[in-house]
């Protein structure tokens, strides 16, 4: 294109002169107060892009090749909140292992112990309703704030209560519950406040990184919470509440507002509102189908009941079963790692398809393949799909809702995610003791297919980038 056939072009060996000064006789106007995002006075237009090069940033995967790498690593209210919420994610998964630990030893039974991790996902899920209409209703960043101070009170109060070996059953299970309530309202906001302080055209790469923190947090905080479990009851529970502390004071470094303004001509109070944007909006609703698919099949504790179940029936030691579990858990590491580079290279469609259609693949294999690490490796390629699958639908929600409703759609797709879980967890277990392992790998087949089938229409296989979507 001919720069001189464009309006405004400046060529760039042109210079741009200075401001004529008013008249003496004028005073001039006072200079509008500073904004963070108000543009420069002067700038030089840009020339109109090659039609060609846009063809191929459109190709070449999610993340263009116009996004700065480190544009978001200097957004250093999206890296606090990032950071409180990783301290978070490592003090829940400590409080997560100290907590049935604590239980064994008081009582011996592994029955109260394995009931903590069911209580916690009922009360995450059903509480992430409210969490999320809460977010769209009141000040995100304040209600961070407020769940994790109630949490570094709990954990405070509880590890004094154990120091003094007041501890009971009844008591931590009002702990657990109350914990859980907190993580319930406060991932809705957490997740709903990205859109806010991440530019558009860096969403999916913020997404991408939050993958990292709550498998980085396990990778950390399992091991300090069964080593300090180990030096006293209490200390883990004070080690937690110390990064709770960590998390609410990092939030007040966070500038920008997590969330719009309130205008008042919202209705924020219906708390079924997120169901029924979930549910118009054709992009997310087949991913939320798929999810709860995925997860009734491919659900951690159920695949690990199964893999662990098949291993002992082929008489497998207790180090192949410990090895071929690590294994397995790696997979979903490794993904986080590679989220970015998955993200640049591939389509969204080709992603979410190859993603969609792995479990049925990967659930035959179980079926059919012999031995026992191999398993491992087998399921590790499934939880590898998770982070990168899971940083495209967050950027995507972030994209197509508007933030008036993030905070309860936010809460809509944690319930729907949370609760496709134990009914999957369930079956597996009572599936095994009718049938054997065959059958669990066959079922999480059919199930994973029939989830995966709706990935096959037109508007999916043609996907656009969620940057590239208008809600």
């Amino acid at each position: 294109m001919n720069p001189s056939s464009t309006v405004g072009y400046v060529p760039r060996h042109a210079t741009i002169p200075p401001p004529t000064a008013p008249p003496t006789d004028q005073v001039p106007p006072p200079d509008p107060a500073p904004r963070y995002d108000a543009a420069p006075r002067y700038h030089r237009p840009r020339p109109p892009a090659d039609p060609r090069s846009t063809a191929r940033n459109l190709h070449s995967g999610i993340l263009g090749a116009d996004v700065p790498v480190h544009a978001l690593i200097r957004n250093h209210d999206f890296q606090a909140l990032w950071i409180s919420r990783f301290f978070a994610s490592i003090g829940k998964e400590t409080a997560d292992v100290a907590y049935p630990l604590l239980i064994l030893a008081v009582t011996g039974s592994a029955t109260y112990a394995g009931t903590v991790g069911a209580v916690q996902l009922g009360v995450v899920g059903f509480i992430a309703i409210t969490g999320g209409a809460l977010a769209d209703r009141i000040d995100r960043r304040r209600l961070l704030i407020a769940c994790d101070t109630a949490r570094v009170v709990l954990l405070g109060l509880f590890s004094v209560l154990i120091a003094l070996d007041l501890a009971s059953i009844p008591l931590v299970f009002v702990i657990v519950v109350g914990s859980a309530a907190c993580v319930g309202i406060s991932e809705p906001a957490a997740l709903a406040g990205i859109k806010q302080i991440v530019q558009r055209s860096h969403l999916t790469r913020a997404t991408a990184q939050n993958q990292v923190r709550p498998l980085g947090a396990t990778v950390v905080g399992t091991p300090i919470g069964s080593s300090l479990f180990a030096v006293g009851r209490a200390i883990p529970f004070v080690a937690t509440a110390l990064a709770f502390t960590c998390s609410a004071t990092l939030l007040w470094f966070i500038r920008k507002p997590m969330q719009a303004a309130l205008t008042g001509n919202e209705d924020r109070r219906h708390v079924v509102a997120g169901f029924r944007y979930v549910v118009r909006q054709p992009v997310l609703l087949v991913w939320m189908v798929w999810v709860m698919g995925s997860n009734m099949a491919f659900n951690h504790t159920g695949a690990f009941l199964a893999l662990i179940a098949t291993a002992k029936q082929r008489g497998a030691p207790e180090s192949t079963v410990g090895l071929m579990l690590a294994i397995a858990g790696g997979g979903g590491l490794v993904g986080a790692m590679l989220a970015t580079t998955a993200l640049a290279r591939l389509r969204a469609s080709t992603l979410f398809l190859m993603a969609a259609w792995s479990g049925p693949v990967a659930a035959l294999a179980l079926a059919v393949v012999p031995g026992v690490l191999p398993l491992g490796f087998i399921l590790a390629s499934v939880f590898l799909r998770g982070p990168i699958v899971n940083a495209l639908f967050f950027a995507y929600v972030a994209v197509l809702v508007p933030d008036r409703l993030q905070g309860r759609v936010m809460g809509a797709v944690m319930f729907l995610s949370y609760v496709a879980q134990p009914i999957g967890i369930f079956a597996i277990g009572s599936i095994f003791d009718t049938g054997g392992p065959i059958w669990v790998f066959l079922m999480m087949c059919a199930v994973s297919t029939l989830a995966a089938l709706p990935t096959l229409t037109r508007r999916i296989r043609r996907l656009p980038a969620p940057e590239e979507m208008v809600a």
